[in-house]
């Protein structure tokens, strides 16, 4: 069966993405009230997801247990992108402060990296955490550019980077010829890392791809070719599942990917969609931040721990 399959929000576009399916599963809205839904993340232990609804200042949580949701801080700092860490601790890109911090175990919150050679970051992104330890995030000028997700400012480093910090706390540029580098993920055995580049959303005919780059042995990235294209608005955030395939964000939902950079199958939504992360005791249900709302959906198919 190819094309929209009636009453679910899925579309097949290459058979495979039948394999990815269940067949009664349904895409359903958890929660809607937002103005920029971002960034979700879960955890595990609490069966809860908590994602950012950025220019409200306010980070958001769901309880899969009984379906409430409920506001988990506000104010925020106007938070962006999220993930979990080996430990647990919840690791988020903050706009407003231009930084990256930890939520420790008790509450208290650790800065990550807020400035690079004395230079403060721009507005940090998006955010994922290597099993060495290691903190990868990506630095566009988006909560810089207005004061609607953050504060408007000039940027003090004068470009967009993708930067790691070691367990060590030393920080690197990994990556420095990207126009505005957004949503990341590592694949499911960390030798590469895709980068998704939204630079069209402010420059004619820039880039709205993703890249994939080698992870070599010292942590330096290689490589760098664009693996796809949207085809329907930007590339924003993502998550692999275990087979390797890409579930990313676009304008009229989400994308599935093949390893390959071949469009196999979507999720139709009817907002932009901006992230996407896996969850649920099996990492089967797709959780999906569309603009002002919460939506999930089953899959035949598990993400990659932590997400």
């Amino acid at each position: 069966m190819f094309g929209m399959i009636e009453g679910t929000g899925f579309e097949v576009i290459e058979p495979e993405f039948q394999d990815c399916l269940i067949g009664h599963a349904r895409v359903e809205r958890l929660w809607t009230g937002a103005r920029w839904s971002e960034g979700p993340a879960w955890f595990a232990a609490g069966r809860y997801l908590v994602w950012s609804d950025i220019p409200n200042n306010r980070m958001m949580r769901f309880d899969e247990t009984d379906g409430s949701v409920s506001v988990f801080r506000n104010p925020a700092n106007n938070t962006n992108g999220h993930t979990v860490d080996r430990q647990g601790r919840l690791v988020s890109c903050e706009h407003l402060t231009r930084r990256v911090t930890r939520t420790e175990l008790d509450g208290s919150l650790t800065v990550i990296a807020d400035s690079y050679q004395g230079k403060r970051l721009n507005s940090p992104n998006d955010v994922v955490v290597k099993s060495d330890g290691s903190i990868w995030f990506t630095d566009p000028s988006y909560g810089i550019l207005i004061d609607y997700e953050g504060e408007r400012a000039e940027s003090e480093i004068g470009a967009c980077h993708v930067y790691r910090v070691d367990p060590s706390d030393d920080i690197s540029i990994v990556a420095e010829d990207y126009v505005k580098p957004n949503g990341l993920a590592f694949s499911p055995d960390e030798s590469l890392l895709y980068i998704a580049d939204t630079g069209a959303s402010h420059q004619a005919d820039g880039p709205k791809h993703i890249r994939r780059h080698t992870v070599n042995a010292d942590n330096s990235l290689s490589g760098g070719e664009v693996l796809a294209t949207c085809t329907n608005g930007l590339f924003d955030g993502f998550r692999c599942d275990r087979d390797g395939r890409i579930w990313t964000s676009a304008a009229d939902g989400v994308h599935c990917l093949a390893p390959d950079g071949r469009l196999i199958g979507k999720i139709l939504i009817p907002e932009f969609v901006s992230n996407v992360c896996f969850g649920g005791p099996r990492l089967n249900r797709l959780f999906i931040c569309g603009t002002t709302s919460l939506y999930a959906a089953f899959l035949a198919v598990n993400g990659v721990s932590p997400v």
